[in-house]
């Protein structure tokens, strides 16, 4: 026979069981107070339903069942907020990183678009021609000329495969020994411009002709003038071929010996 208090305690447990599988909702309230509350209604619930079922016993069984359901609920509810805010990190990290590829997708276009300008420019240019004068028995270069042999310099750096020919020459005049150091100090000064340009001492050339290439009539003086100079050429492994031409002549005539 099944006694009273038997019914009961059968009851009580029943009505735990049921608590443990229901959600208990505390109002409006959010944060940490709301899962204590939680947890403290599940133990109240149980507590009186339990009473009601099955007495002292079934109120003790209650007590436990709720308690065990609001505890349970808040675990459910922590572990939700914690995806949710891995979720929202996952999401801003992936839109930092496609703001970053679209970034460098633009400058490496900008880059190719830039690189493809020069090919053009030089491709399109036979000769860029530049006077540069020495005087009479001067490696000197002038202020005024400084700035186009920079820009050579600074130019001739962004071609990977350009190399610059220097060649120095000078007048006839005076020992042909004295010619040929002459002209190799006028070239290194034109190679130390072009450096502080830019470009790489490895991709200079640079050579001495002394007066051996001079045509100029003696004692023509104005003739002279052309013959103390310094070329430039811009070689390029690609076409074999020069692109850049800058040729120093021409200046005051000195008196005196020198050339």
């Amino acid at each position: 026979m099944i006694t009273r208090n038997s019914r009961h305690l059968g009851l009580g447990l029943a009505a735990g069981a049921c608590l443990i599988g229901a959600p208990v909702w505390a109002g409006t309230d959010t944060g940490p107070d709301r899962d204590a509350k939680a947890e403290d209604i599940g133990i109240v619930t149980g507590l009186a339903v339990g009473a009601a079922a099955a007495g002292p016993i079934g109120a003790v069984i209650g007590a436990a069942a709720g308690g065990l359901m609001g505890d349970h609920y808040t675990r459910q509810k922590q572990t939700a907020q914690a995806l949710s805010s891995d979720l929202g990190k996952s999401e801003a990290e992936r839109a930092r990183l496609a703001a970053n590829v679209t970034e460098l997708n633009g400058s490496l276009a900008q880059s190719r678009s830039y690189g493809a300008q020069l090919e053009h420019t030089l491709a399109a240019v036979d000769a860029v021609g530049m006077d540069v004068s020495f005087r009479t028995d001067d490696a000197s270069i002038k202020v005024e000329d400084m700035g186009p042999l920079l820009k050579l310099g600074a130019l001739a750096a962004t071609v990977p495969d350009a190399k610059l020919r220097i060649a120095g020459f000078a007048d006839p005049r005076g020992d042909a020994a004295y010619n040929e150091t002459l002209s190799q100090r006028r070239a290194e000064a034109v190679a130390a411009a072009l450096v502080c340009g830019g470009m790489t001492r490895e991709r200079l050339i640079v050579e001495a002709h002394g007066a051996s290439e001079s045509t100029s009539a003696a004692g023509d003086l104005d003739a002279y003038a052309l013959d103390r100079r310094v070329t430039v050429r811009l070689e390029r492994a690609a076409t074999a071929a020069p692109a850049v031409t800058a040729a120093a002549s021409s200046g005051a005539q000195a008196p005196g010996g020198g050339q």
